[in-house]
């Protein structure tokens, strides 16, 4: 429906102005009539022109959901309906793109949609995880309680993800720097040395027209470089696309060595807490597998829990088949063997995602420390050895003329 933007003044004689959203301008009139604003002007509020273009619109981020997943939370555990909630929580949103979805699913909801169905259309916000626990919540009348632990999954996940990015982030800086500074050398830097060693009239040592060599091929092809790297990164992004590709590659990032256990460790934490979140909101295990295989962000991961699935379909308890993949730590299966007995298994997984989570920390930590000292190393050579090698002309000049 259009918006109408209105400006006028109240009984009291003090300025309001505000948005309507209704069918047509004579309705948004009577609206702003009965809102007692006299002497109101009501227009159509203009389109955006950069609404059409997707890559324009803001994106919608995970903090503004868990906010707005709290907010809502509150609002249906006080008693106010859920229709008037998502009204009140559009209006206060800032973010055009995600103000225009909590509209049109506040409409769905009126027209006799469940939550759960309006918020599977907006597939880019809401992912099979959120909408599946939103409809155990509907289904069993305890949505309050579930959008307070998915609010507090995504904030945990969130976190999760800042540490990976925080271990990440060091070294990719420390690469980059390192590769700038070769570039500069080799391209300013080395042709002066070379200009100097021209009128020395003797051959150059090895190490040093190994660098003059390196900075002529820099500057003569130095486009076809960043061509073949980027040709490199396209090729191997085309084969992560192909499902082959995909399981090869993530394989591959779980055993290198350095990041491989620290991926695989937040790869145990992501499953054992969203498993965790959607057992405890009443999602039968089965149902909760498929959705958390199609979240895993890992091909091996999400293979092995859709084996997993399969087999206790088949009537075998949980840890069995998990064992079996090898994907998953020994402790962590005895862990789920032992909740899965007890009948506790949601806890459980609960105490092994907490768990992961330090080993994280402590991975990042481990990680951090060690990088720091080999990246100096790596610079420190890199420079140094250009540097000495652009010098030993010079020294072995010093010693013929002694």
């Amino acid at each position: 429906m259009p918006i109408y933007t209105y400006k006028g003044t109240n009984s009291y004689g003090d300025k309001r102005k505000g948005e309507v959203e209704t069918v047509d301008l004579k309705t948004a009139q009577a609206i702003v009539k009965r809102m007692r604003v006299t002497n109101a002007k009501v227009k159509e509020k203009p389109k955006d022109l950069l609404e059409g273009i997707s890559l324009l619109k803001p994106k919608v981020k995970t903090k503004e959901i868990v906010i707005f997943v709290r907010q809502l939370s509150t609002m249906i555990n006080a008693g106010l309906p859920l229709v008037q909630g998502l009204e009140i929580l559009e209006k206060q949103q800032d973010n055009s793109t995600f103000k225009k979805e909590l509209i049109e699913i506040r409409q769905d909801v009126e027209a006799g949609s469940t939550l759960a169905d309006a918020m599977r259309k907006k597939k880019k916000t809401f992912d099979n995880l959120f909408t599946n626990m939103i409809e155990a919540g509907e289904t069993g009348g305890i949505l309050d309680t579930i959008l307070s632990r998915l609010a507090g999954f995504m904030e945990k996940t969130m976190a999760l993800k800042k540490k990976i990015k925080g271990a990440l982030t060091y070294p990719t800086v420390c690469l980059i720097i390192s590769m700038l500074i070769l570039v500069v050398i080799l391209v300013f830097v080395v042709p002066v040395f070379r200009q100097m060693f021209e009128g020395f009239g003797h051959a150059l040592p090895v190490p040093t027209q190994i660098v003059v060599s390196l900075s002529d091929f820099f500057k003569k092809f130095w486009y076809w470089i960043f061509l073949a790297i980027a040709l490199v990164l396209f090729l191997v992004k085309k084969y992560y696309a192909t499902a082959n590709g995909e399981k090869v590659l993530d394989r591959a990032l779980l055993y290198m060595p350095v990041f491989g256990p620290l991926l695989r460790k937040v790869a145990v934490a992501k499953f054992t807490r969203t498993l965790s979140t959607m057992l405890a909101a009443g999602v039968p295990i089965l149902d909760a597998l498929q959705v958390v295989a199609r979240t895993a962000g890992n091909k091996v991961i999400e293979q092995a829990v859709l084996r997993t699935a399969d087999a206790i379909s088949e009537g075998r308890p949980i840890a069995e088949p998990l064992e079996e993949t090898g994907v998953f730590p020994k402790m962590v299966v005895q862990m789920i063997n032992v909740g899965e007995s007890v009948g506790a298994l949601d806890d459980m997984l609960e105490k092994i995602a907490d768990f992961y989570d330090e080993e994280v920390d402590q991975a990042v930590e481990n990680l951090t420390s060690l990088i720091e000292p080999f990246m100096m190393v790596f610079l420190g050579g890199m420079i140094g050895g250009i540097v000495v090698a652009m010098y030993l002309p010079i020294f072995k000049l010093s010693s013929v003329m002694m």
